[in-house]
């Protein structure tokens, strides 16, 4: 069992940047490939970013890529996402996610096993 916890959510302008952090517990977290993800009211979840287990792979939605950046310490069982220049609609609860494999990066929600309970990010216009 791996438990997640976000945070680092909040109200921001848009511009203006934010960082979310998922602490890890519970599982060498070492093993673990690590995805963001988010929904906003009325939508699906989405893929935001994803990061192999060595952090050596990363990956984007292109709605994001050139802005966010995705990283982890296996040291700390924590891992980040850095956003800048954030617009209204990057507006919605941001959740971070878990899966235990090799040295894959996970893309696809249905294959991660383990969630946060989510981190709310406002971007005002």
């Amino acid at each position: 069992q791996v438990q997640l916890v976000e945070s680092g959510g909040g109200l921001v302008q848009a511009g203006g940047s934010l960082r979310l952090s998922c602490a890890a517990s519970g599982r060498t977290f070492s093993n673990y490939a690590m995805g963001w993800f988010r929904q906003a009211p009325g939508k699906e979840r989405e893929f935001v970013a994803a990061i192999n287990r060595s952090g050596g792979s990363t990956y984007y939605a292109d709605s994001v890529k050139g802005r966010f950046t995705i990283s982890r310490d296996n040291a700390k069982n924590t891992v980040y996402l850095q956003m800048n220049s954030l617009k209204p609609d990057d507006t919605a609860v941001y959740y971070c996610a878990a899966v235990s494999t090799s040295s894959e990066t996970i893309l696809t929600s249905v294959r991660y096993r383990y969630w946060g309970q989510g981190t709310q990010v406002t971007v005002s216009s």
